[in-house]
């Protein structure tokens, strides 16, 4: 029995906003995403001398989606060592959040970190309790009334009792934003003193501003390793390719909403999007939702739903800024090997 086909202009029959929703929810495991999890996969290990990875990229390029699809793949490839042992969690996700204050909250910060870690934990009683109706952790006194070293050392037990192998700190651009220049390199002595307290790797993922850490010190340069989570650009066709197989994969996940009428524009959207597959999200999901508004689907509400040409100007000016600042800190030379006797006798 063949299935009927639903073309877009039976959309009002289909229920939209559930197509909206998958959107919203859907995670592509795209090449970009693929390249640097595998690279973190390998510098990631007990022992490495890299206590702190940074992730870098435009906005929109997908790095909070890299950061949770980290966490993800771990606990589910740690899942027979955590059902042995229910108290581990071998990574975490936290997400540095804007205070709205002057300077970066380490208290906001480290009560994120906990709240990710809570279970009951054999902790002693000034800091935690155990409810014993529903078994999970609880604090006789409110978080926010903790002393900042009381909350740093809470962290710090916690991350070694849960055997936590890294931490991902998504928006860690926030830590340069809400920091004054004179405080960023005590900032960053902050994480890397964390990290080898716990044994825990660091990732900090987040926007090109992040890469401005790197220049504070040749001593923090060298426990940092960088990487780059680039766009998908025009001019290279494997990365054409790439973002064409990802346009068919929102189109294919939304189909009783553009029916086939998604990938003849999906150069279009390459362009506006600038190669980024998180602004890409993002525009078809505003246009799923401007055709559920009217019951049918137009591509006026692709139009409507792109960058607009002030936005795009804008963006594609912060990323070639980004571009340029950080290719260079990514090159690598190997030194070239002595002549031998043999070889300049040769040339000679």
């Amino acid at each position: 029995m063949t299935r009927p086909e639903i073309l877009p202009s039976d959309l009002a029959l289909v229920s939209p906003p559930s197509y909206t929703q998958a959107l919203q929810s859907l995670r592509i495991k795209h090449t970009r995403i693929k390249q640097v999890m595998d690279e973190l996969n390998c510098l990631i290990y007990p022992g490495s001398q890299d206590s702190i990875l940074m992730v870098c990229g435009p906005t929109g390029v997908g790095k909070s989606a890299l950061a949770k699809s980290m966490v993800k793949a771990e606990n589910e490839r740690s899942a027979p060592e955590m059902q042995a042992d229910a108290g581990i969690i071998p990574a975490v996700y936290v997400e540095a959040r804007a205070s709205g204050e002057d300077d970066f909250s380490w208290r906001l910060f480290y009560q994120s970190v906990l709240e990710q870690l809570d279970t009951d934990l054999e902790i002693p009683k000034y800091h935690f309790d155990i409810d014993p109706i529903t078994g999970r952790m609880v604090s006789p006194r409110s978080l926010k009334d903790r002393t900042l070293a009381g909350l740093r050392t809470s962290v710090e037990r916690t991350l070694r009792h849960r055997k936590t192998r890294f931490l991902v700190i998504d928006e860690a651009a926030h830590i340069i934003h809400q920091t004054r220049r004179n405080r960023l390199e005590i900032q960053l002595d902050t994480l890397k003193s964390l990290a080898n307290q716990t044994g825990v790797q660091i990732v900090m993922v987040g926007s090109y501003d992040l890469f401005q850490l790197m220049s504070l010190s040749g001593q923090l340069a060298r426990r940092t390793h960088v990487l780059h989570m680039e766009r998908y650009r025009q001019d290279n066709d494997h990365d054409i390719r790439a973002f064409h197989a990802c346009v068919q994969k929102f189109q294919n996940t939304a189909e009783p909403v553009w029916g086939q009428g998604l990938m003849p524009y999906a150069d279009s959207l390459h362009e506006n999007t600038l190669g980024c597959i998180g602004t890409l999200s993002a525009i078809l999901t505003r246009a799923a939702k401007l055709a559920e508004t009217t019951g049918s689907w137009s591509p006026d509400h692709l139009r409507t739903a792109l960058l607009s040409e002030l936005q795009r100007k804008q963006i594609l000016e912060e990323i070639l800024d980004g571009e340029a600042a950080i290719n260079p800190g990514l090159t690598r030379s190997m030194p070239k090997l002595p002549k031998t006797g043999a070889q300049q006798r040769k040339v000679a």
